[in-house]
């Protein structure tokens, strides 16, 4: 898996089914999402083909529960000592307290839903620390955590508005264009919060699906904001 740089600081790491973000501070780097169980030696040598030492990975910034985002958490956070970030009603179902509730799926999306499934399931994973909506992440020089329930209940974006980078999670996809995001547990409150998320226009958005969206985002998303309703 070869590193995918968007800007210098910010690499996209793909892993086929989903894929997460690595952030570069000066003296530490942030994972927003850790792909599926099992891809954790790709993760680490991803960060090294990026010319990075993955021992300072600090934090592992989970923007939900399913197993294409928690999957590798623990083991990289084990092997390089960082921290797991989770929001706090998220929390149960990445540790594997309570079983992930089930999204309210359209006819079209359980075909994706059931490929998605074969992405090795989750283990139960540690959260070393809990945030909710406005916390500061401690990175990206003043990132907040955004909660955007909808896709799960506690699903969150994380936004860094000194860079205008915003990672959405799965609440938008970048899928042929900007979109909304599929798999809902609770559609209409996801939209709500795909809608939020278009009121901080970002220059940079970051999906948990699709490629990283760099010219005209702002726009792209306000106007993917506007069409979702179409979808519910």
């Amino acid at each position: 898996m070869e590193p995918l740089r968007i800007t210098p600081r910010l690499h996209l790491l793909d892993y086929s089914i989903g894929q997460a973000y690595l952030w570069r501070d000066d003296t530490e780097l942030t994972l927003v999402d850790a792909g599926w169980a099992g891809s954790a030696d790709r993760t680490t040598a991803a960060v090294r083909a990026a010319g990075l030492d993955p021992d300072r990975l600090a934090r592992i910034v989970l923007t939900h529960g399913h197993r294409d985002h928690v999957g590798a958490a623990a083991a990289l956070a084990d092997r390089h000592g960082a921290e797991i970030v989770a929001h706090r009603l998220d929390a149960p179902y990445v540790r594997g307290e309570l079983p992930m509730p089930l999204p309210d799926l359209l006819e079209w999306e359980r075909p994706l839903w059931d490929h998605g499934l074969t992405c090795p399931e989750a283990p139960p994973t540690r959260v070393d620390r809990e945030v909710g909506d406005g916390d500061g992440l401690g990175f990206g020089d003043g990132a907040v955590a955004v909660h955007t329930p909808g896709h799960t209940p506690g699903s969150m974006a994380v936004h860094l508005p000194r860079h205008g980078v915003l990672f959405a999670g799965d609440t938008v996809a970048s899928v042929r264009g900007v979109t909304f995001g599929v798999f809902h547990v609770d559609r209409a409150r996801a939209l709500e919060s795909m809608r939020r998320l278009a009121e901080l226009r970002p220059s940079v958005l970051c999906c948990g699906h699709g490629p990283a969206v760099t010219e005209n985002t702002a726009e792209q998303l306000s106007a993917a904001a506007a069409a979702g309703a179409v979808t519910l």
